[in-house]
């Protein structure tokens, strides 16, 4: 599909919708996203809600076709510029910045975010390069005063990632081919479809709106208005009995919920940075990408309602890998050579490390 001024965003993979809904839905809402814990209370029992609708197709690798259509990967060091939007405390800005800069780092004990990022570094462009190894931290810029308010649509995101880039004071460097941008929402605001459809989505910026065709992705802090949706394993939905929240590694519910899918969304924006690369599925307006296929999976026969063997420090916290001084949960991706979901914490791979 071309992608142009004239084009709505694509929409977030919904297959929990009706058919009816969904084709509406197409053609009205936009962007590819994480998709979070179902909670439609109203029609589903607590059975459901466990077992049923997210897109978890570890173990079934003969329904996917993860495919490269032609476009773009990331193979140049990417540079992750971060905008704040809302209220963040310092202590989250360090958990944030610390799980991108371990991305590359190769000091992190096994398992590692590392060597997670290895398997989303499997995926290649036309000419057979590899996604880049290295993604640095970069220009970082507040918006303390929720400049576009506190309720944003898709396309007001947009409009954020505008002002920052073109701000007369500190604006966030126009790195169209090196620069992925993050705009990360605290607690009080709400963004379109955020707790019902996603926890994150990312998509690129229409040159109408931004001047500029700049990849990006949002992240929410959920903290607020829905933990168990947007932050689960360390919250957890009140109407299923004997559920209990695992601790969080940082102690920070929200934040430690949100790097997850921070990870998700740049795992996506690396190997689809422009909706036409690799995804899996015939519609590229609700592309399943290497990401989405692994929602809800953190370690060894995870799938369905099981996050899979994780890892529990000694303090009662559980996790998956290692920073680079801090631990954190993250969802596997989906590993294009095996056809499964992979991870650095493997028990076949890690027994070897």
């Amino acid at each position: 599909m071309p992608h142009g001024s004239s084009f709505p965003e694509p929409p977030s993979p919904a297959l929990l919708l009706p058919l009816c809904l969904l084709l509406v839905i197409l053609f009205s809402t936009p962007s590819s996203g994480w998709r979070p814990w179902p909670n439609n209370t109203a029609t589903r029992t607590s059975t459901d809600l466990l077992l049923g609708g997210s897109k978890k197709y570890e173990g079934s690798s003969e329904f996917v076709h993860m495919k490269y259509h032609m476009g773009p990967v990331l193979t140049a060091d990417i540079t992750v510029h971060i905008l704040w939007y809302g209220t963040w405390a310092p202590r989250q800005k360090h958990i944030i910045r610390e799980f991108i800069s371990s991305i590359s780092s190769p000091s992190a004990a096994s398992p590692s975010v590392s060597g997670w990022w290895s398997t989303v570094r499997l995926y290649t462009d036309q000419t057979g390069a590899n996604i880049t190894h290295t993604v640095r931290l970069g220009s970082e810029k507040n918006d303390r005063f929720y400049s576009h308010g506190k309720s944003l649509t898709r396309l007001s995101v947009q409009s954020v990632l505008k002002s920052a880039v073109t701000a007369t004071t500190k604006p966030l460097p126009i790195s169209p081919k090196t620069g992925l941008y993050l705009l990360l929402t605290s607690p009080d605001v709400y963004v379109q479809d955020f707790c019902g459809q996603v926890c994150g989505f990312h998509y690129f910026t229409f040159p109408s709106i931004v001047g500029y065709t700049l990849p990006y992705a949002w992240v929410g802090n959920s903290h607020l208005l829905c933990p168990a949706v947007c932050a689960y394993p360390f919250a957890v939905p009140d109407y299923i009995p004997g559920l209990k929240p695992l601790k969080s590694p940082n102690g920070d519910v929200g934040v430690d919920g949100m790097i997850s899918v921070i990870g998700h969304e740049i795992a996506e924006l690396a190997s689809n940075p422009l909706v036409n690369a690799w995804y899996a599925g015939q519609d590229p307006i609700a592309p399943v990408e290497v990401a989405d296929l692994c929602e809800g999976i953190y370690g060894t026969g995870g799938g369905g309602s099981y996050t899979g063997q994780m890892l529990n420090g000694v303090d009662g916290a559980t996790y998956n890998m290692n920073g680079i001084r801090r631990r954190f949960l993250v969802q596997w991706v989906w590993n294009p050579v095996l056809n499964y979901c992979t991870g650095p914490n493997a028990l076949d791979q890690h027994h070897h490390q």
